[in-house]
């Protein structure tokens, strides 16, 4: 399971572990708003380094067995919630593989195994709304998410 900027990274990876397990299920992931590997239309979106509007070029529809779209409000939660609970500081795309590594971890459910890439770092997050201070309800306090 991968998320598709350049289509690189889902195409290495999936020809390696296809060669070992043919079996193996591909997961292609994209942003909800411009789910142009599905046939959707290009639109914009906030999943930085994925999702740009056109087919890459390395895209090849042939090694993946799905495409699953992730909004961005979906990816970036996720974001917050890797580095919160799991101290995983990760970015928006890292963010949508897992939200998408769930949704078909519990489609094929127990004993299943799910397995994706977080590959980018959330540090050129920290000036943008996935890390940005936000307000606690109960208390009115700001803290860092």
């Amino acid at each position: 399971m991968q998320s598709v900027g350049t289509a690189a990274s889902l195409r290495g990876v999936s020809a390696v572990l296809r060669r070992h397990r043919p079996s193996i299920t591909i997961v292609a992931v994209e942003p909800a708003e411009s789910a142009v590997l599905s046939g959707g239309p290009p639109g914009a979106h906030r999943i930085e380094g994925i999702g740009i509007g056109y087919r890459p070029p390395l895209w090849d529809p042939s090694i993946v067995d799905e495409i699953v779209a992730v909004s961005t409000d979906q990816a970036q939660a996720m974001a917050r919630r890797l580095s919160r609970e799991e101290g995983l500081f990760t970015g928006t795309s890292s963010g949508a593989n897992v939200v998408a590594a769930i949704e078909v971890g519990r489609r094929l459910g127990p004993g299943s195994r799910v397995a994706t890439l977080l590959i980018d770092s959330g540090l050129k997050y920290l000036s943008t709304e996935v890390y940005r201070r936000e307000e606690l309800p109960e208390g009115g306090a700001s803290v860092n998410i």
